[in-house]
């Protein structure tokens, strides 16, 4: 009886340790299943825990600080962490018109010292000012890109070769925006690490394909955030000029005058202009001779045939009253002689 109870007992602790076996099998296999997709959750989440990567992004924190500090010098934040002011990305274009009297050696000259400026010309557009009746003058647009430090030495050295009529120049604040794509390709690029490690050990197809997927979206925003990135600071390295060149007769004053000097200027004007415009009267005969001399011609021959209608009529009204005239008088006659 005793031995029975044995077995029974023996029995029934034997189905139970199966019976837990079995179930912390199931869940291990359950766990190991969802590993990737739970692994991938977790990287996603802290690839873009916002929180975590601004506040330890240095870029951030020293695009922060220099909002509000103009220096670069580094200062001691709270518990002894380092803040520093990072560079400001500061973009700067300037539209300059000019005037020369001498186009041929300013254009030289410009090219010259943006050579010097270790600069290049990134487009140019001339006009040769050629018109049908002459006197066109010359102009030229150039588009020119300047390191950012030697701009100021530029543009005085171009304003010491010409005459200024306008200048225009704009900056850019573009710190945060740089700020915010930097800290979003870190973020991208810890994601990409974390896809990697779980393509590693990836097991099943439907999550290879699925991280592979990802990985390429993540490969291509990274691309392109590093092409954006590239163009800022190209920007910022490389100041904008928008150059505008005429060629002139007399340079524009640009100081203030005074009223003798505004009524000689403008006299002297009038009278530069009354004889360029007799010159170009003169040219634009001369050049229209041939078509004067065509139109001269035909309405001549115009003239010449109406002259000659008007006497042919004339001579048939003539012949036509001679003839009445003769018929009347001979019924004047015959009426005389009954």
């Amino acid at each position: 009886m005793k031995k029975g109870r044995w077995n029974s007992l023996f029995l029934t602790l034997a189905v139970g340790l199966m019976t837990t076996g079995c179930g912390a099998a199931v869940k291990d296999a359950a766990a190991n299943a969802a590993a990737p997709a739970e692994a991938y959750e977790m990287a996603y989440e802290e690839a873009y825990d916002t929180s975590a990567s601004y506040a330890s992004s240095d870029i951030y924190t020293g695009g922060a600080q220099a909002k509000a500090e103009e220096s670069g010098e580094a200062d001691a934040g709270e518990g002894g962490t380092e803040v520093y002011s990072t560079q400001r990305k500061l973009i700067k274009n300037v539209n300059l018109n000019v005037e020369t009297e001498t186009f041929d050696d300013l254009l030289a000259n410009v090219e010259e010292k943006t050579r010097k400026a270790g600069g290049y010309i990134e487009q140019s557009y001339t006009y040769n000012g050629s018109s049908y009746y002459g006197g066109g003058r010359r102009n030229a647009s150039l588009t020119i890109r300047i390191p950012a430090e030697n701009l100021d030495e530029f543009l005085s050295a171009v304003s010491a070769v010409s005459n200024v009529i306008s200048r225009n120049e704009s900056v850019s604040d573009v710190t945060l925006q740089y700020v915010d794509l930097e800290s979003h390709k870190k973020a991208l690029l810890a994601e990409q690490d974390r896809l990697l490690e779980l393509l590693d050990v990836a097991e099943t197809i439907e999550d290879i394909i699925s991280l592979e997927s990802r990985l390429s979206e993540v490969r291509y925003q990274i691309e392109s955030m590093e092409s954006q990135l590239r163009t800022m600071d190209n920007q910022v390295s490389y100041s904008t000029i928008e150059l505008y060149i005429d060629e002139v007769e007399k340079l524009t004053p640009v100081k203030e005058q005074t009223a003798w000097q505004k009524i000689s200027v403008g006299f002297a004007n009038s009278l530069h202009n009354v004889g360029n415009g007799l010159v170009n009267f003169g040219i634009g005969l001369i050049i229209s001779l041939p078509y004067l001399m065509l139109w001269a011609a035909i309405i001549l021959i115009i003239v010449l045939v109406c002259i000659i209608i008007i006497k042919i009529s004339r001579k048939k009204t003539q012949k036509k009253g001679r003839e009445q005239s003769l018929e009347q008088q001979k019924i004047n006659d015959e009426t005389v002689k009954k």
